[in-house]
């Protein structure tokens, strides 16, 4: 009987073992979507991880939902306490930079709602309305879950994720999508002017109203305020360069668009990300944060 017990256990483990592989991606990403920092959703992933394996999954009729639920929850009661945390942060804050390319160390469902634009854009919701559009719009879980998470009636959850939508829908008009392959000929030519310190170059490429966005979290020197104007911005990366003087740029995948990851002293020390207006650089975005590189 106990054999049969530890048999019966054994293969429960395995079958679990095999689902949260299949669904791991999806946790994560979760996570990420919601907090927009990799260490904490490969905290939240651990902890739904630790809570699946030690719950009774036998009436469990969705794993995948159930598990993404779970993260929600998880996350939610983060973003919860975190207000504080971005009140306080020093400068700007961006996304994590997540890898989502073929060399990436953490697999996550891929689209786009992990840009560092829509991260930014999900930055300006409320934390019910962020978890209801995930979770609904993304994953799409039941209102009767969400309102679970969220401790609210089902009406309740189906309106925050309505308003939710509504001000996505609104905030990416303003944020215009360039195709992959202009993004990637830009991006291409603009390496190669700032390569070459070409101020005129780098000026032709920026949006007259371009805004330079650095986050150095109070870790590293960087610009404590946004940056505007187009030769303004030029001038300051050409500056900026000549003091960096890294020892290459690269390519990579950074939340499913190209992005540029600089490298010196053999380590990364800044990724940055583009958004494109009229076959121009709008916005630029870099990340050098030692503590949101220190996973690539």
């Amino acid at each position: 009987m106990g054999d049969g017990q530890g048999s019966a256990r054994s293969e429960q483990e395995d079958a679990l073992g095999a689902a949260w592989e299949a669904h791991r991606p999806a946790v994560f990403g979760a996570a990420y979507r919601l907090l927009g920092s990799v260490a904490d959703a490969e905290d939240v992933t651990q902890d739904v991880w630790l809570r699946a394996a030690g719950a009774d999954l036998r009436d469990v009729g969705d794993l995948r939902a159930w598990l993404v639920t779970v993260a929600a929850r998880r996350s939610y009661d983060i973003l919860r306490s975190a207000r504080f945390r971005r009140e306080s942060y020093v400068g700007p804050w961006l996304p994590e930079p997540l890898l989502t390319g073929p060399d990436a160390s953490q697999p996550v469902l891929v689209d786009e709602s992990v840009t560092s634009a829509m991260l930014l854009i999900m930055e300006e919701l409320s934390p019910p309305e962020r978890v209801a559009f995930v979770l609904h719009d993304v994953f799409g879980v039941e209102f009767a879950k969400i309102a679970e998470v969220l401790e609210v009636a089902g009406p309740a959850a189906r309106q925050l994720a309505s308003r939710a939508r509504r001000r996505v829908a609104k905030a990416r008009q303003s944020v215009p999508q360039a195709s992959k392959t202009e993004r990637e000929r830009l991006l291409a030519v603009f390496r190669a002017a700032y390569e070459a310190g070409d101020l005129a170059a780098l000026v032709r490429l920026l949006h007259p109203d371009a805004v330079y966005v650095t986050d150095g979290g109070g870790r590293v020197s960087a610009a404590r305020k946004p940056i505007h104007g187009g030769e303004r911005v030029a001038e300051v990366m050409v500056r900026v360069g000549r003091q960096w003087q890294p020892d290459r740029i690269d390519f990579a995948e950074v939340g499913g668009e190209l992005a540029l990851v600089f490298h010196r002293g053999g380590r990364v020390f800044s990724v940055d990300t583009v958004q494109i207006t009229d076959g121009l650089i709008s916005q630029y975005r870099r990340v050098v944060n030692p503590d949101k590189l220190a996973r690539l």
